[in-house]
């Protein structure tokens, strides 16, 4: 494995590099840094959470002169999420350097980013319809830029922004450096980079199974109106550190999160309905651990940047493979290990066996978890909670208190009263949520075969409508409704 060190950097972001802990490479920054600092154009298929930020701003940041006022280098992302999280790390990754990146994206007033512009930062970071409605003002301008970097190429495909990158493309020099990330490479992707790319070397960070590899996947058939309960049950008996649970609809995320809060869950939607402020909110709690459920949207959750994720639980059974790659590559990440759980209803067992297929991984099928071993975990962690308060010693304030409580209570009858405060019970509060229909497959098997053989694993096809900040509504290859 190679260290920074090991690729020449100059002084500065060698410095910024050891500020930010960084120490050996990841496999997608061992092979694309050097690469980038060749001024090669690079085709980098890898997932969220392999290190693709510093794999392309490295060599970035290295190259650009900080006393030169346009824009140098522009990073163009399908979420407001993912512009806000790249460009914290270019900053980082910049700063001993003195190389400003500014995030752009709807959602945000744009005579504020106006404001900042002012500023001159040597990179842009932005999603395509903001990125654009600048260009039209001239707010920004492109005939300098020296690198283009497309992050999460295939989720802009999937959300109808295509054409507008080619439009952004067609505005910057010939001669530049592009640098282009994606998951997976769909026909569309592949054309995009003939037609803009330069010879592009092509590297890849995974094998045939595309999903995370230190991330374990089960499934569980239920039936829709037994979800919610199930759900409490299995929360209640892996009592998540930090979890996110993906619903389809903006309306099943709210009524997710509303009654989880209902049954005593500390939780949080997110969805693209929410105003920025409130996200910016949301994401902040959930950083920070005082929210410990994030309830979203896939296109509210896509790009974003959340260590220490322990489970991840798709509430509704993800519309395609591609997104199901996404939604758990959202844990198990810095070799860490983690969980992915799906409900799936018995109508939609067949999806769940083509996800599978087509992503190469194992999904274990598990069963329904009973209310007695719910209250049976519980009362275990309630055992080692006392037993671990024993080990450390920290009751000496407290033993005064036991010696009068045992003068009046006989022990047993005291320990099991301080076992049962001490264990969560089960919160049985009436909850309705409105009944999702089940995903129906209306493709052939062959078709899905050919697809497969070809890694094309798109999310969207056929006429497709993007709104300018990253929402998407629409139909997927299965005929299904997005959101």
């Amino acid at each position: 494995m190679a260290t920074f060190s090991d690729f020449g950097l100059t002084g500065p972001v060698m410095r910024s590099i050891n500020n930010m802990g960084f120490e050996e490479a990841t496999p997608i920054q061992e092979k694309a840094i050097p690469m980038g600092l060749n001024g090669k154009d690079l085709i980098g298929q890898a997932h969220t959470g392999t290190g693709k930020t510093a794999a392309f701003g490295i060599p970035m940041i290295e190259f650009f002169d900080v006393e030169r006022e346009p824009i140098q280098g522009i990073v163009i992302t399908p979420t407001r999420e993912l512009a806000i999280q790249v460009a914290e790390e270019l900053n980082k990754i910049g700063q001993v350097k003195g190389i400003r990146t500014l995030p752009i994206y709807g959602g945000q007033d744009i005579t504020r980013q106006v404001r900042a512009l002012k500023n001159r930062p040597h990179i842009i970071v932005g999603t395509p319809g903001r990125l654009m409605d600048h260009m039209r003002r001239k707010t920004i301008r492109l005939n300098q830029v020296r690198t283009v970097v497309l992050d999460e190429a295939d989720e802009m495909l999937n959300m109808g922004f295509i054409e507008d990158i080619e439009t952004i493309l067609a505005e910057v020099p010939e001669e530049r450096q592009t640098l282009l990330f994606s998951a997976t490479m769909p026909g569309p992707i592949q054309a995009l980079a003939r037609r803009f790319m330069r010879s592009p070397e092509v590297i890849r960070t995974e094998g045939r199974q595309v999903t995370v590899p230190n991330t374990e996947q089960s499934y569980i058939e239920v039936e829709e109106r037994q979800k919610f309960d199930v759900f409490c049950r299995l929360m209640d008996i892996q009592s998540p550190d930090r979890s996110i649970v993906f619903g389809r609809t903006k309306r099943r995320v709210d009524e997710i999160s509303e009654a989880l809060i209902k049954r005593g869950y500390s939780a949080e939607a997110l969805h693209g309905d929410l105003a920025q402020s409130k996200r910016d909110f949301v994401m902040r709690r959930f950083r920070e651990g005082t929210v410990e459920v994030l309830v979203a949207t896939d296109v509210a959750a896509r790009g974003l940047d959340i260590s220490d994720v322990t489970h991840i639980y798709n509430f509704d059974i993800p519309q395609d493979p591609e997104g199901y790659v996404h939604r758990i590559g959202r844990t198990g990440r810095a070799g860490k290990a983690g969980k992915a759980i799906t409900f799936v209803t018995p109508r939609e067992i067949h999806h769940l066996k083509i996800i599978e297929k087509m992503t190469g991984g194992k999904i274990t099928r598990k069963p329904i978890p009973t209310i007695k071993e719910a209250i049976e975990w519980q009362q275990r962690q309630a055992i080692d909670r006392l037993l671990l308060a024993v080990e450390n010693g920290d009751t000496g304030n407290y033993k005064g208190l036991a010696e009068g409580l045992l003068k009046e209570n006989d022990a047993v009858t005291l320990l099991a009263a301080a076992l049962k405060a001490l264990t969560k019970e089960s919160d049985r509060t009436p909850v309705i949520l409105t009944e999702e229909r089940p995903l129906r497959v209306r493709q052939n098997k062959n078709k899905i075969a050919s697809q497969r053989e070809r890694g094309y694993f798109r999310g969207g096809s056929g006429k497709k409508s993007a709104d300018r900040t990253g929402g998407f509504k629409g139909k997927n290859r299965f005929g299904n409704r997005t959101y």
